[in-house]
């Protein structure tokens, strides 16, 4: 089976009035398709930084990324948001869902990039909302809907172009804690389905622990802690 993502010595450093700033040093991750993976860590320890830099939202100083064989690092940026769209679903502590449009609208926006099957587009995207209890909240506004119900409705918005990977930043920081676990339940219930690789920055150490991966980024770098978790072996 071929690696679907490849992460390999990154590495992202910033000048400060002080001197050189490392927040990554050479951190290193594989993942196949239908992997999940936690990532932990402190405040300011670099989760986020790591997350958008495999998203292609940000640049390394220095390290390698390969998601599906292609090195989208070296592409040109029209080229980098392309392949963004196409192959990667991100989801934020903040939805971000535009309060203009309704529920069905915000989760078909990443399709007008260009789908090739723009026929199927709002059945996929009402099956998507669907399977996460909100096919009666088609044509609400994201301001009519409650916390947990925006987050469900950013998550099918992340997989509506069936993304290889997903990125989740804090999914459930701005949740409480029944919401979160649910939330939390359909991210690796859906990317399980669909096979696509789950990588969730999270402060949650009982969300980190539901997760086959466990990793905790320390000193710049990802180390095992699988062991470490609430329901870890």
């Amino acid at each position: 089976m071929s690696v679907g993502l490849s992460v390999k010595e990154l590495t992202k450093t910033f000048t400060t009035a002080a001197g050189t700033l490392t927040i990554l040093q050479q951190a290193d991750l594989s993942m196949n398709r239908g992997d999940a993976v936690a990532i932990t860590g402190p405040s300011g320890s670099g989760k986020s930084t790591l997350l958008y830099i495999i998203g292609l939202l940000d640049e390394p100083t220095a390290g390698e990324i390969v998601i599906a064989d292609e090195q989208p690092l070296k592409f040109d940026q029209a080229a980098q948001a392309k392949f963004r769209n196409q192959k990667i679903g991100f989801i934020f502590q903040d939805h971000h869902l535009l309060p203009q449009c309704t529920v069905l609208e915000n989760v078909i926006l990443p399709t007008l990039a260009g789908s090739s099957d723009s026929e199927n587009l709002q059945d996929r995207a009402q099956s998507l909302l669907e399977r996460v209890n909100m096919a009666d909240r088609l044509h609400h506004r994201p301001g009519q809907l409650s916390g947990g119900e925006r987050q469900r409705v950013a998550v099918c918005r992340a997989l509506i172009n069936q993304p290889l990977l997903l990125l989740a930043d804090e999914p459930t920081g701005n949740l409480d804690p029944k919401t979160a676990d649910a939330v939390g339940s359909l991210l690796l219930e859906i990317a399980n389905e669909q096979q696509t690789m789950l990588i969730c920055v999270t402060h949650s150490h009982e969300l980190a622990g539901r997760f086959p991966r466990h990793l905790e980024l320390s000193d710049g770098k990802l180390v095992d802690a699988t062991s470490l978790s609430p329901s870890g072996n």
